[in-house]
């Protein structure tokens, strides 16, 4: 059977228990409280955070009102790199608390971009970002789609995208391979950037695990901070937060889930599958972003999202999706299942497949804004 490292494959598959070893799908654990504590605490040492410091002093550039909608755009300053930029957004006139969402933003290619994948602050979108948004999202911004439905929703620049991406003109002439900045927004430019942001990611993974951490660590710990600047504001309700996101989104939505109980409710869009797949199937899709060292060993990658049982999860996959293997997809969705159902909720968790290739569409907005309201408006 051909696969991604040939003859290797199936040998390397075999390298991991089924289920692995702190798999809560083993029998013998006093209970899902005993496992949590102790997977939870294996995963939080695998992902080797480096310190991001405490809750972010927020900084607000400017506010305005757009579409029915209250906008903040903010900017803090990590203990490292360039500020980030954020938008908060929620519905104009709103008043006392309100559940929040921290919106995920994706990858999809485009690292010159981050919050403005998913937000709509104007009427004059980036044509880049008007065509993405048509090719994922149905052609709206779903933060803004969600915030109107009464949450306070916020959405940050990840690691390496956007305002936190890296640039050219401060990586030595090697790594740069000749590329000047000369006009960012202009659109040839974004694309000559992100190709060579894509061409970049494994010198930037590669250069993390020198330092002694890795690429999820460090965005796991930028997430926590946004997440800790979104439950400290006095809009909103900390007992009852959620994230979400599609693709990239999903992959943060996973791991932030995994390592922190604030997260009440989760969407995983299109990012949903198991690490036999990622080996044997599709690491060549996936960007460096995914792998964390030794992980799958201890778990599989849905049972990661299972580490914030009992608070509700929700998989939202297509069945074309070109990332991943539809009876890897299935499978995960049997074990995320079953871990849900081993912890007595089974109603906290809900999986849903769809046709066609990787989206987010309107459909599938409407089924999470429905989640995220059964769970974190009651």
């Amino acid at each position: 059977m051909q696969n991604n490292i040939g003859a290797y494959g199936e040998w390397a598959a075999g390298l991991v228990e089924q289920p692995a070893r702190l798999s809560f799908r083993r029998a013998g654990w006093a209970g899902v409280d005993a496992w949590k504590a102790q997977a939870r605490e294996r995963y939080r040492q695998l992902l080797l955070q480096p310190d991001s410091g405490s809750t972010p002093r927020a900084a607000v550039q400017h506010k305005l009102e757009f579409d029915g909608l209250e906008i903040e755009h903010l900017t803090w300053q990590l203990p490292y790199g360039p500020p980030t930029e954020a938008l908060v957004l929620k519905p104009a006139g709103a008043t006392g608390k309100l559940p929040g969402v921290l919106a995920l933003h994706d990858h999809g290619g485009q690292k010159y971009f981050g919050t403005r994948k998913i937000t709509r602050i104007s009427k004059d979108l980036h044509p880049v970002m008007l065509a993405h948004q048509e090719r994922y999202y149905g052609g709206v911004a779903w933060a803004n789609e969600l915030a109107r439905r009464g949450y306070v929703v916020l959405v940050a620049d990840a690691f390496a995208f956007g305002s936190r991406r890296v640039r050219p003109g401060d990586v030595s002439e090697p790594v740069r391979a000749g590329f000047v900045e000369q006009d960012p927004e202009a659109t040839d430019e974004i694309q000559r950037y992100n190709t060579w942001a894509g061409n970049h990611e494994h010198v930037l993974s590669k250069s993390l695990f020198c330092a002694g951490t890795s690429w999820p660590g460090v965005f796991v710990g930028e997430d926590q901070r946004a997440l800790d600047y979104l439950c400290s504001r006095a809009d909103v309700d900390a007992d009852r937060v959620g994230c979400g996101g599609l693709s990239g989104g999903g992959l943060r939505t996973v791991y932030l889930s995994g390592l922190d109980a604030r997260i009440k409710c989760s969407c995983t869009a299109g990012m949903m599958t198991t690490w036999r797949d990622y080996l044997l199937n599709k690491s060549q899709t996936h960007t460096w972003m995914v792998y964390i060292p030794g992980l799958p060993r201890e778990m599989e990658y849905p049972e990661i999202l299972g580490l914030n049982v009992p608070n509700a999860a929700m998989l939202l996959n297509n069945r074309e999706d070109q990332l991943f293997t539809l009876s890897e997809m299935e499978r995960a969705d049997g074990i995320l299942g079953e871990v849900y159902k081993k912890a007595g909720v089974p109603q906290r968790y809900s999986a849903k497949f769809y046709p066609g290739p990787h989206k987010f569409n309107r459909d599938m907005q409407a089924d999470a804004f429905a989640w995220f309201d059964q769970w974190l408006k009651k």
